[in-house]
Order: C-alpha cells, then sequence, then structure tokens
C-alpha cells in the first residue's frame, strides 16, 4: 500500500507543474489554482489508477473540468467586486510551477481578454497555445469534437487578435514601465503625456481592502493627470523594486519593509495602452 501511494505521489508531483500552469491560466489567481490542484491530487488518491492508461490526460483532462466549473463561479464573483478585477501578478521567473512548459497565455495583457471568453474557449485556447495538446486530445478533455475545439480557439485567437495590439518586446516594456515609474513619482504630466498611448488606460485593483480608484481612468491625458494628483503623498516613503512576474517587468512599491503594491504596463508601438495597479493585499503574497 505505501508503495502505491509513493507512486502515486511521483506521477502527481512529475504532472503538477502542468496542472498548476493551467489552473493559474484558467483563473488569473495562484492561490486558487493551489487549491483547484490540491482537489486533483484527492481525486487521484482516490481514483482507480490501475486503470489509467495516460495519467498525464488523467490528471490534465481532472483540472480543466475543475476549472471551467470555477471558471463560472469566478466570474459571478467577479460581477459583485469592488472596482476593477486584474490577474495576481505571480513570479514566473522563482516559480518552478508558472514558469515551466510554454510561457503563452501568461501576461497580463492576455489574461485580461481571456476573461472575457466563455469558460469553455479559455480552457481550449490555453490547452492548445500554452500546452499544444492536439485537437484530438483537447476534443477528448472537453468532452466534443474536433471541428468544435477548432472553432473555439479559433474564435478565441481572433478575439485576442482583435482587443490586442501587438506588444513590444520585454526589454522596450521594463524601459517605457521604469520611466513611467519614475514620472509618476515626480508628478511630470508632459512626460507621462510622451509615454502613453492616445487611448490609455490605467485601471486599479484594491478589491475593497486598499485604497484605489474603483473605476478605470481612461485617455492620455487624464491618466497622466491622475497620477500626478496623489504623487505628492501616495510616494512618500516609498521604496521602488524592479521584478518580474507573468513573464513581464513590475515595480514593487514598499512601505516600510512590506509590498503594497505592483505595478506593471503593457505597452505597444503607440506608447503604454495600460497601467495595470495590483494593490489588493491577498494578492500581493505571491510578489511580496
Amino acid at each position: 500500500m505505501t508503495d502505491e501511494l509513493d507512486d502515486a505521489v511521483a506521477v502527481f508531483d512529475a504532472v503538477r507543474p502542468r496542472l498548476m500552469g493551467i489552473a493559474y491560466r484558467m483563473l488569473g489567481s495562484h492561490a486558487e489554482a493551489e487549491d483547484l490542484v490540491q482537489e486533483v491530487w484527492l481525486r487521484w488518491q482516490a481514483a482507480d489508477r490501475s486503470a489509467v492508461q495516460s495519467p498525464v490526460a488523467y490528471l490534465s483532462t481532472a483540472v480543466t473540468r475543475l476549472a471551467i466549473n470555477a471558471s463560472q463561479s469566478a466570474r459571478a464573483r467577479r460581477e459583485t467586486y469592488i472596482g476593477p478585477w486584474l490577474p495576481e501578478p505571480v513570479d514566473t521567473s522563482a516559480d518552478p510551477y508558472l514558469g515551466a512548459e510554454r510561457g503563452e497565455a501568461l501576461s497580463f495583457a492576455v489574461l485580461l481578454v481571456l476573461e472575457r471568453l466563455s469558460p469553455t474557449e479559455r480552457a481550449a485556447y490555453i490547452l492548445r497555445e500554452a500546452f499544444d495538446y492536439s485537437y484530438g486530445e483537447l476534443a477528448a478533455m472537453l468532452q466534443s469534437t474536433e471541428p468544435a475545439v477548432r472553432q473555439l480557439v479559433s474564435r478565441a485567437r481572433k478575439r485576442i487578435r482583435a482587443e490586442r495590439r501587438t506588444e513590444v518586446s520585454g526589454a522596450q516594456q521594463k524601459t517605457l514601465l521604469t520611466a513611467f515609474i519614475a514620472a509618476a513619482r515626480a508628478g511630470d504630466v508632459s512626460v507621462l503625456e510622451e509615454l502613453l498611448a492616445n487611448d490609455a488606460i490605467s485601471y486599479s485593483d484594491g478589491g475593497g481592502a486598499a485604497r484605489a480608484s474603483k473605476f478605470p481612468v481612461v485617455g492620455r491625458l487624464r491618466v497622466a493627470k491622475y497620477h500626478r494628483a496623489f504623487h505628492q503623498h501616495f510616494w512618500i516613503g516609498v521604496e521602488v523594486e524592479f521584478g518580474t512576474a507573468n513573464g513581464r517587468a513590475v515595480a514593487m512599491l514598499r512601505r516600510d519593509g512590506a509590498v503594497f503594491a505592483v505595478c506593471t504596463v503593457t505597452a505597444s508601438d503607440e506608447g503604454i495602452d495600460e497601467v495595470l495597479w495590483q494593490m489588493n493585499p491577498a494578492k500581493l503574497t505571491t510578489v511580496a
């Protein structure tokens, strides 16, 4: 019996990076993804493992179906969320689970578009683009047909292309983020305007637990003036440390040694398209 459990643990640990990667991309929450993976482990313990031909397929299917159900519940909760909802930043350079496999569908820009897809469309896109499952495998995992899952992936790709500009390189994004933080700290409206795209949007996720704007701020001049308006009191005693989350540069803001905000930007050739402020304390644990 002990040998059987040891074997089950070994198999599960080998697949865990993939399970965590699927769950996080589906939910945008590291904590919720961990809970989901734990549920899959409990099911794996109770399963008749001798009848399982492919543990990877079995476990991946289990986490995907649980994630689809969890996504439906999460969407309902987010309808009553206080202020904008943003994905939970995760340090993909240090996290062996989320840094594993391909880096597709991890950036904040793509995760925000995925939020607007149906859970099944999101699952199909993630499994195909991030984990390279065949359409036959997708059909089995999603209990559908190959033509149907091809259509799901196609719709998701079109939605992402339609809603996202081509992002700049990682190095360019870090340069723009660094310049933005310096200009925001100085309250320099003219520099902020130069950095921002004409239709730039600033989102602040406080979740009702931190002081943050409850509505997105839209437009180059409004975003610039918004960051100038609070720069004098906001930045007092703040230390800035640059790091990596979701495969892109982020600025971690500390006061009295504790991270209280994470800021990042998404950018295209037109400048900074989105400024993303994560200030909900519950979402800062993995980068703090």
